[in-house]
């Protein structure tokens, strides 16, 4: 029976012949796991949360279905907690819901996974984590996307269009990703040889209201913009409505493009030109990753995931160039 548990829990010191023999037999039995027998056993609950406070759904979406993939995968349950970034009560909320449900793991989700306060809390309390997307400080556990080098090629691909004056919108100050995206923002112009105008750079909060209204502001300037990037694609869907509302068009008169590929860079006209980085796969990785450390401490790890540039029809040549 021991055998099997290790199986069925997916533990090591297991061989692939055993593994299978077990595998074929509980499948044609049909066996299903009592939880209650499975957290006696095992002293766990087989529980993690998935912390977030993040204002894009599509981006929320396409991680929890990657981490519902994971634990469904290892016979785990999924508990989704909502909670406020400047809540001051943030750290003691986390700390109560880890000790009145016994949690097992967090997966935590920008920005909550760059808060000082919380990881050391969490630290204290030896629960483990995993982040997705987290800053370079506070890898341990998850998965990260290689942001900085990814916006640096969209730069490259707008400066061979032509473009010169290309303006960004940041994202909320307190998301990693911001500080990564605004980094290769920076470097894409030095490469290209273009001083930064502080003019072109404008905050967001990674909405489409906030995309809409900061595009508003960049184009009411003097010199206008040929170009914007926005540090995501619900900000850059804003984008285009501004630009089209003014009666000018995407790309004959401004050149779009944002950041994570989620359904909406193909649902705006024209489609958006984005990074795509697999959303659903980041999700799914950093539960693998949690429950790894859960099962085996110190064995997980951070696994860094691919981009790709998808370049669609909402940048195209600078005017006049």
């Amino acid at each position: 029976m021991k055998t099997v548990s290790r199986v069925l829990n997916n533990e090591p010191n297991v061989s692939e012949r055993t593994r299978q023999r077990v595998e074929a037999a509980v499948k044609s039995l049909r066996y299903r796991p009592l939880p209650s027998a499975r957290v006696l056993a095992g002293r766990r609950s087989y529980l993690v949360a998935l912390l977030f406070d993040n204002p894009s759904a599509n981006y929320l979406m396409e991680i929890e279905m990657g981490v519902l993939d994971a634990c469904q995968s290892q016979h785990y349950n999924l508990m989704l907690v909502p909670l406020t970034y400047l809540d001051k009560r943030l750290v003691a909320k986390v700390e109560a819901l880890v000790l009145q449900t016994q949690l097992d793991g967090l997966l935590l989700t920008p920005p909550l996974t760059d808060d000082a306060a919380l990881l050391g809390r969490l630290a204290a309390l030896e629960v483990p984590w995993s982040s997705v997307s987290a800053m370079e400080p506070h890898r341990r556990v998850g998965v990260v996307v290689d942001e900085f080098g990814a916006v640096c090629a969209l730069m490259e691909h707008l400066v061979a269009l032509g473009h010169r004056r290309i303006a960004h919108i940041s994202g909320h100050p307190a998301h990693g990703a911001t500080g990564w995206r605004l980094q290769g923002y920076r470097e894409g112009l030095r490469r290209a040889g273009l001083e930064e105008d502080p003019a072109l750079v404008v905050a967001g909060e990674f909405t489409h209201e906030s995309g809409y209204v900061a595009a508003n502001r960049l184009l009411d300037l003097d010199r206008p913009p040929t170009a914007i990037f926005a540090a995501n694609d619900d900000m850059a869907a804003g984008v285009i409505c501004a630009v089209s509302e003014r009666g000018l068009s995407v790309p004959g008169d401004v050149s779009v493009c944002g950041f994570d590929d989620i359904p909406i860079a193909h649902q705006v006209y024209p489609a958006l030109t984005t990074v795509r980085q697999p959303t659903r796969d980041m999700g799914r990785l950093a539960a693998l990753e949690l429950l790894r450390e859960i099962r085996e401490p110190g064995r997980g790890g951070i696994v860094e995931v691919p981009y790709a540039l998808q370049l669609r029809r909402s940048t195209g040549p600078a005017a006049g160039s």
